[in-house]
């Protein structure tokens, strides 16, 4: 299966750098079929970075996120914003749609719960933990690479 992981955030703000830390773990495994993009947000631009992938994943650190981390499918959504900045995973998936009129791929969300997202401060003993806790989940993930079975651990498909 071809996959495109996004890892996102900024490590200047404590927590938020969770995103970038798990996808400098995906980029150090080197699995087959796997592309990496990492940025600060997402922008529309990245639905671009879909094309070709089989399937997406969007790791980043959410504050309102269960502990130690939630795994979701999700569908397009648009976005509510009013720039083209700082896109939601969803709204990235529906500029895809609209952009390229075909489906995007399966996509799916692994959010660790952070607690510390101020200027300056280090990643928290608890966001540590939960980074851990979401890489043992993706490496088996990864071990069984297939939509399916991602949409089994996910609990359910999307609406």
């Amino acid at each position: 299966m071809r996959l495109v992981v996004f890892g996102w955030g900024n490590d200047a703000r404590g927590d938020d750098g969770l995103g970038p830390l798990l996808l400098d773990r995906v980029r150090r495994a080197a699995w087959p079929d796997v592309t990496t993009v990492e940025d600060f947000q997402l922008q529309i631009e990245h639905a671009l970075d879909l094309d070709g992938a089989e399937a997406a994943l969007f790791v980043d650190a959410g504050r309102d996120t269960p502990a130690p981390f939630a795994f979701a499918e999700i569908r397009p959504e648009r976005g509510e914003s009013h720039t083209t900045h700082a896109l939601a995973p969803e709204a990235v998936l529906d500029v895809y749609t609209r952009s390229l009129r075909r489906p995007p791929p399966p996509a799916f969300t692994l959010s660790m719960r952070g607690e510390r997202f101020e200027l300056g401060e280090g990643l928290s003993p608890e966001a540590a933990d939960r980074l851990e806790v979401a890489w043992d989940f993706l490496q088996r993930l990864m071990g069984e690479r297939s939509v399916e079975d991602w949409r089994r651990k996910a609990g359910r498909p999307a609406r």
